[in-house]
């Protein structure tokens, strides 16, 4: 019998990349799941406390929608085998299901800045590495192997303690041929592009308004481009920017990387969007320094499923 491989989800981002790794990964029984956890998270989660969270149930439907579509086979929450590879997005938290089984980490995209959760995290191990976000990836060393964008990010992972033999430079599907998304028709062109943050929907303070009028005067006169955060409250959003920067488009969903494309500059904070945006050669206002965004740039190397197939090859075989 050939060997079993469970692919945890979660955004649409992570969802879809797993899709793609295991694409490349057909020889073995690939098996999909929504984000989980089998612990109070998950009480949690199914009561619908944890909605902006990957846990949450709308982010569960959404990627069973993306499993039916993809037609792959779902087991919810990885009871049905005893799976001889798990790959997933994350390790903020890692289910107890998963602890005794080989693991591969795949970087999901941009980190979140080291707060002060971040260093309690660190510091205390009864503190939830998720109370610091993705700034603790790779900490919880449960993983054989840990896929990452590029050597400016292995660098900022070993720095964290992760430990230098267990990463693996791959790029990370979605990010590793920005290029392609030149090609297309959306619409608009040379206006500046705000990617908007979930940071208030996270407890994170942000003054949008302010930020809405410094955005503005950035712009310089060009029109502004809202692309919002798929978390956050979009009436809300819509409502302050109708409000202090009448005449700006707004968009809830669409191609976000089309939009870098045609944008003349992007204004984000801690997004992946920027990412993309240094990919493309964009100017790039954000909260990174731009030499370090450079080296943080996920590698465009058009094969990012491919190279983490073989890492996970490397790990199910031996």
């Amino acid at each position: 019998m050939s060997k079993k491989i469970l692919f945890i989800g979660g955004s649409i981002n992570q969802t879809t990349q797993m899709l793609q790794i295991a694409g490349e990964l057909q020889e073995y029984e690939c098996f999909f799941s929504p984000f989980y956890d089998d612990g109070l998270l998950g009480k949690a989660a199914r009561r619908g406390l944890l909605e902006f969270s990957i846990m949450g149930n709308e982010r569960a439907r959404q990627a069973c929608r993306l499993f039916d579509e993809n037609g792959v086979r779902v087991d919810r929450g990885g009871t049905r085998h005893a799976y001889d590879l798990v790959v997933t997005g994350t390790d903020l938290v890692v289910p107890r299901n998963i602890r005794n089984r080989n693991i591969v980490l795949v970087q999901e995209g941009m980190t979140e800045p080291e707060t002060f959760f971040y260093h309690l995290a660190r510091r205390f191990r009864r503190v939830p590495r998720w109370i610091a976000g993705t700034a603790t990836t790779g900490l919880s060393h449960a993983y054989r192997k840990f896929c990452v964008a590029s050597y400016g990010y292995r660098d900022l992972f070993i720095r964290k303690g992760v430990d230098e033999r267990k990463i693996e430079v791959t790029s990370i599907p979605n990010f590793d041929d920005c290029a392609r998304f030149f090609d297309n028709s959306f619409p608009y062109r040379d206006y500046v592009l705000v990617c908007t943050s979930d940071n208030r929907e996270t407890f994170i303070y942000e003054n949008r308004i302010h930020n809405i009028r410094t955005y503005l005067d950035m712009a310089g006169g060009r029109r502004l481009l809202f692309k919002l955060h798929p978390n956050e409250d979009a009436a809300r959003a819509l409502r302050e920017i109708r409000t202090h920067a009448p005449g700006s488009l707004v968009f809830g969903g669409g191609n976000t990387g089309e939009m870098i494309a045609n944008s003349a500059m992007m204004i984000a904070q801690y997004s992946s969007t920027i990412l993309v945006g240094s990919a493309l050669g964009k100017k790039v206002h954000s909260s990174i320094d731009p030499e370090l965004l450079e080296a943080l740039t996920p590698l465009q190397n058009r094969r990012a499923a491919h190279h983490i197939a073989r890492v996970c090859r490397e790990v199910i075989d031996g």
